[in-house]
């Protein structure tokens, strides 16, 4: 950009002098300042995409009753509400990450915490999607997001993100994440417009950082969800272990695959007794 365009106002010299405040004063550290600031971006370019969608096809509904005038005042009306709600569901979500993090079997140090990781996968996604129109697309993509979200929630999981025809969430321990796998499996059959899921669990020590998770165990449980077959659970040598008396699942010991990154990777299957 050239030297004379204006592009930033007093707001963005005022946010960067807080960020520079919260280094100095010590809260964020220099060498993860960028990180936190491209983190907090991607997360608000996100939401603000959904929001600006959400009020165009709010406008759209009014066909051509609306002068662009008019337009903007119903946006001026309703971005302060949206506003608002979004501040009220992160105070809440930073309510419940505190209460987490001060619980007895927190994490095993800094950033690793003991989780169980999955992901829940579309089957055949690329295709349906061919022989979809937009409107059927449409919905598929939002029923897919309103259920799993439902499910993992009831199941006192975290959706991690959502990527497409893919969902990643965690699990504070092996029963929960198991209970969460089979339910999502049970409530994708029964909505018509949705394709079969694979699902893949492993456990073990995970790095959370940025709302993100890393670690071999994300690996291996994205491993195990492209190794399994259409409608099924797989689940990794740990999971399994855990879940051997317990009599609300029934766990068995399919042959070694190879995979990428792993020439031994042992599944088990997952399945209601």
């Amino acid at each position: 950009m050239g030297d004379d365009e204006v592009l930033f106002t007093d707001q963005d010299v005022a946010a960067v002098r807080l960020m520079a405040g919260l280094t100095e004063a010590g809260v964020l550290e220099p060498e993860v300042r960028e990180a936190v600031a491209r983190a907090v971006a991607q997360s608000m370019s996100r939401l603000a995409e959904w929001q600006v969608g959400m009020l165009r096809r709010l406008l759209e509904g009014h066909g051509d009753e609306l002068t662009p005038v008019e337009s903007l005042q119903v946006a001026a009306a309703v971005i302060p509400a949206l506003e608002q709600l979004q501040s009220y569901v992160w105070r809440r979500h930073l309510a419940a990450t505190v209460h987490r993090m001060m619980a007895p079997a927190a994490g095993a140090g800094g950033d690793t915490w003991p989780l169980v990781v999955g992901f829940a996968d579309m089957v055949g996604f690329t295709r349906t999607t061919r022989r979809r129109s937009p409107e059927e697309l449409s919905e598929m993509i939002e029923r897919f997001g309103s259920s799993t979200t439902e499910v993992i929630a009831d199941g006192r999981g975290r959706i991690v993100k959502t990527v497409g025809d893919e969902v990643l969430f965690v699990a504070d321990d092996a029963p929960a994440a198991a209970g969460i796998a089979l339910a999502l499996q049970e409530r994708v059959r029964a909505e018509d417009v949705l394709p079969q899921l694979r699902i893949g669990l492993a456990a073990g020590d995970v790095l959370t950082r940025y709302g993100d998770v890393y670690g071999e165990v994300v690996n291996i449980a994205s491993r195990l969800t492209t190794h399994a077959r259409p409608d099924t659970v797989l689940v990794d040598d740990v999971v399994a272990a855990a879940l051997a008396d317990d009599d609300r699942f029934r766990v068995r010991a399919l042959r070694p695959v190879s995979v990428r990154g792993y020439r031994s990777l042992h599944p088990w299957l997952l399945e209601r007794p």
